[in-house]
Formats: C-alpha cells, structure tokens, sequence
C-alpha cells in the first residue's frame, strides 16, 4: 500500500461516515470544497465493481498559490485531494499526497516552505480529526 509522497491513515469508521467527517472538517476550517468524485459509483456506470472509493478536492488560493508561485507545475497536484477508501478487508482508509513531497516533486524553490509547512499541518490536522474515535 506504501506509494511514494502518499500518507494514509485507517479511519475508525466506515467509508460514508468517514467522507462525512472529511466534509465537515474541510467546512468548518473555512476551506473551498471544489468537488467530490465518487469513483465506486462510476464504476457502476460502466457495470464494475469497486469498493467504496471517494475523492474530495478542497482548497483555498492562499495556501495553494505561493507552491505554484515557486514551482508552477505544482498546479497539477493542488488543490488538495483526500480519497477515502475502503480494502478488500473492510478497512477504511483517508490517503492524500504529502505536501512536502509536492513540492520536492515539482523542485518548489524554498520560498514554498512556509506554504508547504501549513498545508502539511492542516492536513495532518484535518486527517487526525476525521479517523480519530470520538
């Protein structure tokens, strides 16, 4: 399961409940949420099966721009993007691309870091709150 520059922590709940959570953590932080993408159900579109599968993109332009002002093929990775998914032994994940690896991705100058820095600590904060038990 270990790819390069991709955290992933298993949630306490099970897929819909955690994407709630996700949701309602990026809400209340005051971030844009662009879209939501339920892969499971295109799946069925197309008469295939896939686990639960759902990806959120969410953001804002302030955290976002200074990476790209600094690396500007960054734009292909942000704005940030948390899947919630579920494995063939009923665990729930909550994957998303390490910030740090972003910008070591695209060679982000230094002036990154303190854009990089928050974005690392508001997901970590965010994921921390939705796969955590009550």
């Amino acid at each position: 399961m270990a790819a390069e520059g991709l955290i992933s922590q298993k949630s306490h709940y099970e897929p819909k409940e955690t994407m709630g959570r996700l949701e309602s953590a990026v809400s209340r932080r005051g971030l844009t949420i662009f879209a939501r993408v339920d892969h499971t159900a295109g799946a069925a579109q197309v008469e295939q099966s896939l686990r639960p599968t759902d990806l959120l993109i969410f953001g804002n332009a302030k955290g976002g721009t200074p990476v790209m002002q600094a690396a500007q093929t960054a734009g292909i990775d942000l704005p940030l993007k948390v899947l919630v998914w579920q494995d063939a032994n009923g665990n729930t994940w909550l994957s998303y691309n390490d910030p740090a690896w972003i910008a070591t991705r695209h060679a982000a100058s230094p002036d990154a870091k303190a854009a990089v820095d928050a974005m690392s600590k508001l997901l970590q904060g965010i994921a921390a709150e939705v796969v955590s038990e009550k």
